[in-house]
């Protein structure tokens, strides 16, 4: 293990925010975080699963990895037709960064399954973006990484260091600087982040691989079809969910009873109202992220241009 004096260049990328922890060893930056950023969450999804963000356990053994010295691939991995399965890449918030398409094919952003910043939950309650979180600019300053793939590429935002457009972009929404050093960059249209794997990973499944695991609660439910959100609130203390269905209004009120245990709420908009509790448990199968299965390869869609 690496001693502070030995501290890589990234990791400070990772440590403007406070509830994130750093560790490394000589080729990995492991981050540790609860996948919850400090914005606001949900609103204005309206295509919605009737999931909501909880906090996960993305520490120690399941810590986020990240390489400390990444590589070209000699075969790349595009991400039209792969790794709809798991996080792509982890933003510098703690967050992790999914395929911009759902595992069903379809541009996450157009199907308006993603909140004002980009994220929505999965079926593990688990909070993730589906484009790159540019709002995080404003806090690590312009010219640093906003995100790092999950090959040890960074993200940055929609612009170079300079304030100046980016020049232009391979398949993967990635470039090579004056220095040789490769990089990916957000777009406002897909692929929205990296578009892919340019560098050295391995996968399993369709995911990347080691990755952490989300620990659910809840068993999935089905999409609430008409609904809108339209308020999240949050503290320590318990979270509140609102949406609009029909013209009425629903909430999903929890809060935690110890540390693997949460009440939930349930008052639907025709005024009935139902308590449950739930016990964390483990998960049986590690496929991650939100709706049916992916289907298999020669079925998936084209992406949609935005």
């Amino acid at each position: 293990m690496s001693t502070q004096n030995d501290e890589p260049a990234i990791a400070q990328h990772f440590k403007k925010f406070d509830d994130l922890k750093v560790r490394w060893d000589a080729n990995t930056l492991f981050v540790e975080s609860n996948g919850l950023p400090d914005h606001r969450m949900m609103v204005g999804i309206r295509s919605w699963q009737q999931q909501v963000p909880l906090p996960q356990p993305f520490t120690g053994s399941n810590a986020w990895q990240i390489p400390l010295h990444p590589k070209l691939a000699d075969k790349p991995i595009s991400a039209k037709d792969n790794l709809y399965r798991g996080a792509i890449a982890l933003a510098v918030n703690g967050v992790p960064i999914f395929n911009a398409l759902n595992n069903r094919g379809d541009d996450a952003f157009l199907a308006g399954e993603l909140d004002e910043f980009g994220g929505h939950c999965g079926r593990g309650d688990d909070y993730h973006y589906h484009v790159a979180p540019v709002h995080l600019e404003k806090i690590v300053g312009p010219g640093n990484p906003i995100a790092f793939a999950l090959d040890g590429f960074p993200i940055y935002g929609l612009t170079e260091a300079d304030g100046s457009p980016v020049g232009k972009l391979d398949e993967f929404n990635g470039q090579f600087d004056p220095q040789g050093r490769y990089h990916y960059h957000a777009t406002t249209t897909y692929p929205y982040i990296n578009g892919g794997m340019r560098g050295v990973v391995t996968v399993r499944g369709d995911q990347i691989e080691p990755q952490p695991r989300d620990s659910p609660l809840r068993p999935a439910l089905q999409p609430l079809r008409g609904a809108t959100i339209t308020d999240f609130k949050t503290s320590k203390e318990q979270s509140v969910l609102t949406y609009r269905l029909r013209g009425q209004t629903g909430t999903v009120t929890y809060s935690p009873v110890d540390s693997e245990t949460w009440k939930f709420i349930y008052k639907e908009p025709d005024g009935n109202t139902r308590t449950e509790t739930y016990k964390r448990r483990p998960r049986q199968d590690d496929r991650r992220g939100e709706g049916p299965p992916p289907p298999r390869p020669n079925d998936r869609r084209t992406p949609r241009r935005g």
